[in-house]
């Protein structure tokens, strides 16, 4: 098959092209970024070198494919999310009409539900809403919780205060993912049948932020690491110490908030997959410790 991959060489979509072209597949992958352009071809793909708001770069694009993998990649300079979010989901839904493309799968969120209260997420619910009126065009939304790989961005923490944490508790629920469990499940819908607009959950292991802390802790020779519970203005405070602009500082406390009341699971409990991804916690921990330590 002609399949497009969008999200340049990120943590999902590299291993999601390295899949698709190991199974023979003539792949195109999308960058926003002409110095991609070579990492991408010795992948064994082709480099198309454009912009996800350019609806006639898209069409040109996507025309003649038999499947797209779509994501929307987070903006850290949008004034509005959700607007970029929304415009973005615009872009495509344009693009694949267009060119006529009939298969779909596209990467979005737990929570994805909720059109409020959930930080990011709700634009990426508008974003379902926005592709699932596609006439004519089959849609899978893989939906996935908090990635692990976002741990990463807390080694400054536990290194300089000696704690993990955020704005929920220590026995709160989290529910997880690695980004190759998720080119996984894309990989796999992408070569098969499916019809309609439908969900799929992609999970890796399920588990509690104290117990994150411990497992990953104990990776790092730090038996004991405690998960420390902030307020909102606190978690604010840091975010926007460490750099972060307020419009997304408002919408990852807003996330937190889901987390903490728990509302953003109430879906996944009622959709439960029957299968998991293959990266457990403790698997994770030893790639954590191996970046912790580089």
């Amino acid at each position: 098959m002609k399949i497009i991959v969008t999200g340049s060489t990120g943590n999902i979509s590299k291993p999601l092209t390295q899949t698709l072209i190991a199974a023979g597949h003539n792949v195109t992958v999308i960058s926003s970024n002409a110095d991609k352009a070579a990492e991408i071809e010795s992948l064994g793909a082709k480099a198309a070198i454009g912009s996800l708001a350019d609806a006639d770069f898209l069409t040109q694009t996507f025309t003649g494919a038999d499947a797209l993998y779509a994501m929307v990649p987070p903006s850290f300079s949008a004034e509005s999310l959700r607007a970029y979010q929304n415009e973005t989901g615009k872009s495509y839904a344009e693009a694949i009409k267009r060119s006529g493309i009939k298969k779909v799968v596209a990467l979005s969120s737990i929570g994805a539900h909720l059109d409020s209260g959930v930080g990011p997420i709700k634009g990426i619910h508008d974003v379902e809403g926005i592709l699932s009126g596609l006439d004519g065009v089959a849609v899978k939304f893989i939906r996935a919780p908090f990635f692990y790989i976002n741990f990463f961005s807390s080694i400054p923490l536990i290194k300089y205060q000696g704690i993990l944490g955020s704005n929920y508790p220590a026995d709160a629920r989290l529910i997880m993912v690695h980004p190759k469990d998720i080119a996984a499940a894309i990989a796999e819908e992408l070569q098969q049948d499916f019809t309609g607009k439908s969900v799929r959950y992609i999970v890796s292991d399920e588990s509690t932020p104290g117990n994150v802390a411990a497992v990953l802790g104990e990776a790092i020779g730090k038996p004991g690491l405690p998960w420390i519970e902030f307020t909102d203005e606190q978690l604010a405070e840091g975010l926007q110490q460490a750099g972060v602009p307020p419009e997304m500082t408002r919408n990852f406390v807003e996330m937190g908030t889901a987390v903490r009341s728990a509302k953003i699971w109430e879906d996944y409990d009622k959709h439960r997959p029957t299968e998991s991804g293959k990266v457990t916690l403790q698997d994770f921990a030893r790639e954590f410790a191996a970046v912790y330590n580089a």
